[in-house]
């Protein structure tokens, strides 16, 4: 880009934001709104001059919500150029889960290094990056605060616009990334299953950024109930891996409740993990000592079943019912091979699932998330902190008549 157009282009934005710097008040009704929109132009602004407003710009990642750590970079908000993370699974699972504290010390030796591959993998400096975007809630606290951090410091020493992600978010953005033998980018309106292992939530996204929320569950995550029912059965940790291995080996399935939930989209597994305990405690399954138990296979397989059952029925049922173009799968636990085959099967619309990989935490889902809230002008401010509570849409009351099973 020539420094004629943005020596132009810095003229007619610095006009503009004088113009609203002089209109807004702190007196007036419209102070806000006025403040709101001087920001985006700045925003806008700062992009503009460095030439940099195109399908192209770079967004470097920043992920440390849980115990992964992981930078990646990722341009058009599709197209990776790095990926990296760095896993705590081994570490943690001598205790049987996530230990926060051990998590977030293990987040300070692990994050410098991690980025500095990512961004020598894209074959990228920070001349080169548009924006950092960095996942600033739901998580563990100590985690969130590593990652949130960082990426503060680096944009403020970069001069670089710092824009938080919501970790759900950044999962059904997973979607939009470019992989072998995937066919276009998803279409709006569609629903979104988030399942991880926090989180269990049906979604309506209708547009970019533009969410409602159908249901999600009352108590355990699916991928919760995953690490509870493993942790019964003696099959270690994490829960989702070692019972779908263990599945595998199954000839006749125990059959075991389901918690449909009429005339809700909203899900249950605490039951389901009770009538899991009652059932190994009945046949007499205590811990490591029944790993190897054909009975155990069995269990875990009729676990399985049920919660890839429950969840997508009452997916595919919303989907019928709201009118969607598409279904996509998100989160941790979409990596399971049942799920997947389950409801690509059962759902006569287009479903979109993006490669295990990208299904659990990772830092191109943030960075491809982040590309589309820049494009809309959406950054955070330096007093942005992390909330490990983070929703992505309060509970919307919808219309529902329910779900045949």
């Amino acid at each position: 880009m020539s420094y004629e157009v943005l020596e132009t282009r810095y003229s007619i934005l610095t006009r503009l934001m004088g113009f609203l710097v002089f209109m807004i008040k702190d007196d007036t009704d419209y102070s806000r709104m006025e403040s709101k929109m001087l920001s985006w132009v700045c925003c806008r602004a700062s992009l503009m001059v460095k030439g940099i407003v195109t399908l192209e710009m770079r967004i470097l990642g920043i992920e440390t919500s849980c115990d992964e750590t992981a930078a990646a970079v990722v341009e058009g908000g599709t197209r990776i150029l790095s990926n990296i993370v760095a896993s705590q699974v081994e570490i943690h699972a001598r205790y049987g889960g996530i230990v926060p504290e051990v998590a977030s010390r293990q987040h300070l030796l692990s994050a410098i290094p991690i980025l500095q591959r990512a961004l020598a993998e894209a074959g990228a400096d920070f001349k080169d990056i548009a924006a950092i975007a960095v996942t600033n809630g739901p998580g563990l606290a100590g985690s969130l605060l590593v990652g949130v951090n960082l990426a503060k410091s680096l944009a403020l020493a970069c001069d670089l616009p710092l824009i938080g992600v919501n970790h759900l978010e950044g999962h059904i953005y997973a979607n939009w990334i470019e992989e072998e033998g995937k066919n276009g980018l998803p279409e709006f309106p569609l629903l979104c299953l988030i399942v991880s292992g926090g989180h269990t939530d049906l979604v309506l996204m209708e547009g970019h950024g533009h969410y409602r929320q159908l249901g999600r569950t009352r108590d355990d995550a699916a991928g919760e109930a995953f690490d509870k029912v493993a942790r019964i059965l003696g099959l270690g940790y994490p829960g989702g891996p070692v019972i779908e291995q263990a599945a595998k080996g199954a000839q006749s399935p125990y059959r075991l409740p389901r918690a449909w939930l009429k005339g809700s989209d909203d899900f249950s597994f605490s039951g389901l993990k009770t009538a899991v305990f009652q059932m190994a405690r009945d046949l007499g399954i205590t811990g490591e000592s029944a790993t190897s138990s054909q009975m155990v296979v069995e269990i875990a397989a009729g676990f399985q079943e049920a919660v890839v059952d429950v969840l997508v029925a009452k997916t595919v049922g919303a989907a019928r019912r709201c009118n969607v173009k598409q279904i996509l799968l998100a989160g941790g636990v979409a990596a399971n091979d049942e799920l997947r085959q389950a409801m690509i099967r059962r759902s006569s619309l287009p479903v979109l699932i993006p490669s295990p990989i990208l299904c659990t935490d990772n830092a191109a889902m943030i960075a491809a998330c982040g590309y589309f809230r820049l494009k809309k002008g959406k950054t955070s401010g330096w007093d942005m902190d992390v909330n490990p509570g983070l929703r992505l849409v309060e509970i919307t009351q919808v219309q529902s008549s329910g779900v045949q099973s």
